[in-house]
């Protein structure tokens, strides 16, 4: 085993002379760097002013998270109630056919309001006036009989939750000659 060699050690003069006196002081003697009340009153506005933007950004993240997570559970809803809309499709059918009787339309009527209650409504009628935001436009004539763009048949119903359309009503469009 070597034994340690001592290594003279190069000292500068100016970093000695720069460095911060630490301790070794008298703690009751005044020194020149005592805060006077002018600097304490305005670190105290610095401090104060530092807290209530790190509350308001604290209150404007905690909003964000919300709105994410409210986001996310709509997003989740509107993506299980769409893969149920064909189901629904098929409960008008029967029911326009005359199918849906006994205790098929019971489980029927349930189903119905189950996605109601999860703010699914459907809408188009005949008769509605177009609005291409909520309606897709399969076929396109002209009637004396109307005086704006008027849905004349829902051949599909639309489906929407809140303003949020989730699936738009196909129609046929009747314009005003």
């Amino acid at each position: 085993m070597t034994e340690p060699t001592d290594v003279p050690v190069e000292s500068d003069s100016t970093q000695v002379a720069d460095a911060p006196e630490v301790g070794g002081g008298d703690p009751t003697a005044p020194s020149g760097d005592t805060p006077d009340a002018e600097s304490v009153d305005q670190r105290i506005v610095e401090l104060t002013t530092d807290l209530q933007r790190l509350q308001a950004e604290y209150v404007n993240y905690k909003r964000r998270v919300d709105r994410d997570r409210e986001l996310v559970q709509q997003n989740a809803r509107i993506q299980v109630l769409s893969a149920l809309l064909p189901v629904l499709d098929d409960l008008d059918r029967a029911r326009e056919h005359g199918e849906l009787e006994g205790g098929f339309k019971a489980v029927a009527d349930s189903l119905e309001r189950i996605v109601a209650g999860q703010g699914l409504v459907k809408y188009g009628a005949s008769g509605d006036e177009f609005d291409p935001r909520i309606h897709e436009a399969l076929m396109h004539g002209h009637s004396p009989d109307v005086t704006t763009s008027t849905c004349q048949e829902i051949v599909q119903a639309g489906y929407q939750i809140g303003d949020r359309v989730v699936r738009p009503a196909k129609v046929t469009v009747v314009d005003p000659e």
